[in-house]
């Protein structure tokens, strides 16, 4: 009873773990303005726009190349690709150079 109950456990564990993910980054240009849930936008709160995640989905992100992570909400919508989360300037620059751009990440969803 106890392995299935492991089992179970890392069954669902796996289940909410995404590795094939992007994310960059989105500041300047939209800060104050108003995202997808109506909330206003601020750039260096920990918050992310997502076309595969819903709206209020918390995530841990992870960096692949450094192991550093950031918790963000999904706040907003994106005209970019299923794979990629628009993180927050304020969160991208938790786990990453500004500069980079794009980062590969592993995403759990909390």
């Amino acid at each position: 009873m106890r392995n299935l109950i492991l089992i179970m456990g890392w069954l669902i564990a796996t289940s909410l773990t995404y590795k094939n993910f992007k994310a960059t980054w989105y500041g300047d240009a939209y800060h104050g303005q108003r995202t997808y849930s109506g909330e206003v936008f601020d750039m260096n709160k920990m918050t992310a726009a997502s076309n595969y995640f819903q709206i209020g989905d918390k995530l841990k992100v992870t960096n692949k190349l450094n192991g550093k992570s950031v918790i963000v909400r999904i706040n907003d919508k994106g005209a970019m690709s299923k794979e990629i989360i628009d993180l927050s300037k304020g969160a991208f620059r938790k786990i990453a150079d500004l500069k980079k751009g794009i980062i590969d990440i592993q995403v759990i969803k909390l």
